[in-house]
């Protein structure tokens, strides 16, 4: 998971969490109807992957150009940079509650309007509105969970929304796979995220505000009132004692940054020795969690299985099951490691795993390039009738020499049908139109391939694919985010955090957008080693940049930075290190 926070919980915090939740359900409603903004959030990020075949199939003009693509994918990234600054402001002016309501009705006008799409234009239109409802949901939702909460559940709530995000984005390939037999495929797939946002639109109506604003707007009795249905009678008052408290501190720690724009509050964040090196470590952890290329696998997974030689849609959405559902799994795997392994170390071996799958699918995707079935002449430009061999095939002067790989990459107009009986066969170089595919098809029993081609080595494809995800998520997939909840100060905490999800959404989108144009340029395999490249400069980063924030208490983190680490021996201080700190805030 690229995008989302996810807070880290122990595993004893679930086991209370669920012992709590029993005995009031009123909790565990507050926290599921807030929580289906992450599944919306997951399904509208994850469901465009098997969308995008058959809009291809529907619209020539976006088969044709790759960069269209890459536009119906990266538009709901882009959406969503300005709809986190969106919802960041919704959230301090109208408050927590009318925010989701905000991203509901943004999340069904882009779920309608996409289904009801007489074009790709539009398709575009409305992938920008669930763009800036995911935006506004990826900051709303923890929030609106983490201040409803019980404090002594908070972390596992919160993560439970982590959680629905992966989720979401294997239910929306789930939806994608039982779609592929219904006339409209892909409408039914993009429509059908209106109704969880109109259901979660319904709930939210009947749920109370966030206590924690109605408090800082002086409605101190409706936040009590709140209070009341959340916690024990007898621990009640404590509790607004302590919330009072909180909000005070935190409104003495806003105004201690200063007041000016944001080009000020950033020269003076980064004019303070402790916030400089915190923002290097989280934001170069949220450009790297992006660059190591996960996102390109999880908006264009189904694409990425027919580059590996699986050309069937539905085929391809099947196989990309795995990488959904893995991802979920690491997820999961995290929560279990990161307070024994502790941050670093999670985040070096994550990639060493990362590099070490990237290196294993660029030998097997350039192996499957060098041993492609050979282009049979005679089929090519006869057995198919006039006009359908691919016109740079006849102009060819090598022609004798190409096979599927060359066919496809000589032009966006030909395809390359394989032999019925054996795909590994020489095949049939062709035009790439509906009459020829469908003679390939149909009259020859052939497969028709325009990504990529039959190969032997599809297996392991997938096979690496899938390592190199249970190596990503339980590290690069959810501690960059819990390392940025760890290193900034507290007053500088909402201010830096805001700035690495502004790098990470930007990150994000350069890779959404250029995915497809990188495989066209430089193949399938060198664009592997592209991302490879840059997940070892993402290990010498965390190796030298990033400490380990493990058992630390905030304090202790300022003054670790303060007087910088050595990144070996790890930096975990010992207790006598530790208490012999000095306690004092950074100025």
């Amino acid at each position: 998971m690229g995008e989302g926070a996810v807070h880290k919980a122990e595993a004893p915090e679930y086991i209370e969490c669920l012992t709590t939740t029993w005995k009031q359900p009123y909790i565990m409603r507050l926290a599921l109807s807030a929580g289906i903004g992450g599944l919306l959030f997951g399904y509208d990020t994850g469901v465009i992957s098997g969308a995008l075949l058959y809009i291809r199939d529907d619209f020539p003009s976006v088969d044709k150009k790759t960069f269209f693509q890459e536009v119906i994918v990266s538009m709901a990234v882009a959406g969503a940079i300005f709809g986190a600054g969106i919802g960041g402001w919704m959230n301090d002016r109208f408050g927590r509650k009318m925010s989701i309501l905000g991203a509901d009705i943004l999340f069904f006008v882009g779920a309608i309007v996409m289904a009801f799409a007489p074009g790709p234009g539009v398709i575009i239109v409305g992938r920008i509105f669930v763009g800036l409802g995911v935006g506004m949901a990826s900051m709303t939702a923890p929030l609106y969970i983490s201040e409803a909460s019980p404090a002594r559940i908070r972390g596992a709530l919160v993560s439970m929304n982590g959680l629905l995000i992966t989720g979401g984005q294997f239910l929306s390939y789930l939806i994608n796979l039982a779609f592929t037999r219904v006339d409209g495929t892909w409408r039914w797939m993009l429509g059908v995220a209106g109704l969880p946002a109109l259901v979660q639109f319904v709930l939210m109506l009947s749920l109370p505000e966030s206590p924690r604003w109605l408090y800082r707007q002086n409605k101190k009795e409706e936040a009590i009132d709140i209070l009341r249905k959340l916690y024990p009678e007898d621990e009640v008052d404590n509790e607004v004692e302590a919330l009072r408290a909180s909000i005070e501190n935190e409104i003495a720690q806003e105004s201690s940054i200063g007041d000016g724009n944001l080009f000020s509050k950033i020269g003076r964040a980064w004019g303070n020795v402790v916030v400089r090196r915190g923002l290097i470590a989280g934001v170069g952890l949220q450009v790297a969690q992006q660059f190591v290329g996960i996102n390109s696998v999880m908006y264009y997974s189904p694409t990425i299985v027919q580059l590996a030689g699986y050309a069937s849609n539905k085929t391809a959405l099947a196989l990309s099951l795995i990488t959904s559902g893995l991802n979920a799994v690491g997820t999961i795997i995290s929560i279990f490691f990161v307070d024994r392994t502790g941050r670093r170390k999670l985040l070096l071996l994550s990639l060493f795993g990362i590099i070490f799958w990237l290196l294993v699918l660029f030998v097997v995707f350039n192996l499957a390039a060098t041993h492609a079935p050979a282009v049979n002449k005679l089929d090519s430009t006869t057995k198919f009738g006039a006009n359908s061999t691919c016109p740079n095939y006849l102009t060819a002067s090598d022609a004798s020499t190409w096979n599927c790989m060359t066919c496809l990459k000589g032009s966006i107009d030909c395809a390359f049908c394989a032999s019925g009986g054996n795909h590994l066969q020489p095949g049939a170089c062709l035009a790439s139109n509906g009459g020829t595919k469908s003679s390939c098809k149909g009259k020859y029993g052939g497969e028709w391939f325009t990504r990529g081609c039959p190969s032997r080595f599809g297996f392991l494809a997938l096979v690496g694919l899938g390592l190199y995800i249970i190596c990503y998520a339980p590290g690069m997939g959810t501690l960059p985010w819990v390392v940025n909840s760890e290193i900034y100060p507290l007053r500088y905490r909402g201010f830096c955090g805001g700035i690495a999800a502004v790098a990470n959404w930007v990150s994000n989108l350069i890779v959404s957008i250029s995915f497809l144009s990188l495989t066209q340029a430089l193949g399938s395999a060198y664009t592997f080693l592209l991302f490879c490249g840059f997940a070892f400069l993402g290990l010498v980063f965390v190796y030298f940049n990033v400490p380990e924030t493990k058992g630390l208490q905030f304090e202790e983190v300022e003054k670790l930075l303060e007087r910088g680490f050595k990144p070996w021996p790890f930096n975990k201080a010992s207790d006598g290190e530790r208490n012999s700190l000095e306690m004092k805030p950074v100025k």
